[in-house]
């Protein structure tokens, strides 16, 4: 069975002592992740070597950085590289957010040479694509986030592939309240499945964990993971929550 992850995103949120509050809680709430399941954390810059001790020790439980620079080192004033996240124990990292596209001008060439660096430091990617509401609204979102994929991923080797993360994230229901249904999210990622299928084969592309990101909640996140394509999410705002983002881990397959 591939993974199912619970990935919280905490954005630039939160204060160190608001972190350890929210880490507090959710451990005293009872998170723990079962066999085939992961909570992933991925939080700012400045906390990741701090929650890297607060987990030390606890099965199923991984921190992601939120972003990673395209080069090794040199004079790239204010970014952060593959080696220096990968020598403080960083697991994963948060790869192409929506955010990131569109206010720091990400595209699917740079986010190729972001994935060919993490892979390089052993670091894991949850890469992220999807589409903005007028791609919806034209019903093209499927060639959309499909460009997205082959663009940034086709180039890895099917080893590379194997139990690959992807969070698909309709940009159109990120912290806005709206969500995709069920239907609409079993829809892309079974096609996403398919994309990889197709150029990888089926052995491959079932190993992928696909996520569901777009404002995934307490309320809505069983049925959404209940989806047989769906692995899981990628939460923004509700993982801020205590009480969202135990009730949200728990709703795991």
């Amino acid at each position: 069975m591939r993974k199912q992850i619970a990935a919280a995103n905490w954005k630039m949120n939160l204060t160190l002592a608001q972190g350890n509050a929210l880490l507090d809680e959710l451990f005293a709430n009872g998170v723990q992740p079962g066999p085939a399941q992961e909570v992933v954390f991925g939080v700012p810059f400045p906390y990741l070597y701090n929650v890297k001790e607060r987990i030390a020790g606890k099965a199923g439980i991984f921190i992601a950085a939120q972003n990673c620079y395209t080069k090794k080192s040199g004079a790239y004033t204010g970014e952060v590289s593959a080696e220096m996240l990968k020598d403080i124990g960083v697991d994963y990292v948060i790869l192409g957010h929506s955010e990131r596209r569109e206010y720091f001008n990400e595209t699917n060439a740079m986010l190729a040479e972001k994935v060919n660096i993490c892979f390089e430091y052993g670091l894991k990617p949850i890469f992220c694509c999807g589409e903005p509401l007028s791609i919806r609204e034209a019903g093209t979102q499927n060639a959309f986030v499909e460009t997205q994929i082959k663009e940034s991923l086709f180039h890895l080797s099917a080893e590379q592939l194997t139990g690959f993360v992807i969070a698909y994230e309709p940009i159109w229901a990120i912290g806005t309240g709206k969500t995709a249904t069920s239907e609409q999210a079993q829809e892309m990622q079974a096609h996403l499945r398919h994309v990889f299928a197709t150029q990888y084969g089926t052995e491959v592309a079932n190993s992928i964990s696909i996520l569901y990101g777009g404002s995934v909640k307490a309320a809505n996140a069983k049925e959404i993971f209940g989806q047989p394509d769906v692995d899981g999410g990628l939460v923004g705002g509700a993982s801020l929550i205590a009480a969202e983002f135990t009730v949200i881990a728990n709703s795991l397959k």
